[in-house]
């Protein structure tokens, strides 16, 4: 149970929050907090700062072993699984990324794969590709299980698909985020249907630059109520340019 003077108690309400950002609090827990959140300044910072904390220790979990039925839904979603069956005579190139499986996650994942693509067509049959984005969004935490998949065009429309079943209660919502400048703050793309995949103009978008942060996160129904995120973050990740076709 959340302290009646917790906004008395910094050291608390920091802790408190950071569990909070972790998705560890129960509901009445997190409601409080979430109204905490939008409600005082110093709460916010807190927030803003277990958020960046978390993300940067995310960029450092080691590689992990991914199930195949993870890397098989990567492929089917990038494209892999149908370039695999057209350029079968490159089988050297496919040892290559197999021997990949074993150490590539997140969005490093992403960028060997589409690394990968860019050269399964013969220079002579393409033009030089131009450049495109992708970033595998991870739940928090040491396991940094793919859940996510974004994927920027050279045009700038965005496609973000699910690689797992995401379960989310009645009464919230999944909001989708981009952060290029920490000073600026996030902003919001919209809210996403767990299960479903989102298409984006690339006018809603705006540029994007090499480590953009994006995530979902867990909110209030109809999304939160401010201009920043309120609730867990559910996955999140960086975007990484690759070559596309």
């Amino acid at each position: 149970m959340i302290p009646p003077d917790i906004t008395d108690n910094p050291p608390e309400r920091r802790a408190l929050i950071g569990e909070y950002v972790l998705g560890l609090l129960d509901e009445a827990d997190s409601a409080a907090i979430r109204q905490l959140i939008e409600t005082d300044a110093a709460a916010e910072r807190d927030y803003l700062f277990w958020h960046q904390h978390f993300l940067a220790l995310a960029d450092t979990v080691p590689t992990q072993q991914l199930p195949a039925s993870v890397w098989s839904r990567i492929e089917q979603e990038t494209g892999l699984a149908a370039r695999k069956a057209e350029t079968s005579r490159s089988g050297w190139l496919w040892s290559i990324f197999a021997q990949w499986r074993g150490v590539a996650t997140g969005a490093a994942l992403g960028a060997v794969a589409m690394a990968l693509l860019a050269l399964f067509t013969p220079v002579f049959d393409r033009a030089p590709p131009a450049a495109g984005y992708v970033a595998v969004l991870q739940q928090p935490g040491e396991s940094a299980a793919p859940g996510w998949i974004v994927r920027i065009a050279a045009d700038g429309r965005l496609t973000l698909s699910p690689l797992v079943e995401t379960a989310v209660p009645a009464d919230r919502s999944v909001q989708f985020w981009t952060l290029v400048d920490p000073a600026q703050g996030p902003r919001s793309l919209g809210l996403v249907q767990p299960g479903q995949s989102v298409d984006l103009p690339a006018e809603r978008i705006g540029p994007v630059i090499p480590g953009q942060l994006f995530e979902l996160t867990l909110e209030p129904p109809g999304g939160s109520p401010g201009s920043r995120p309120t609730g867990p973050v559910l996955f999140i990740g960086r975007a990484v340019q690759v070559a596309s076709n």
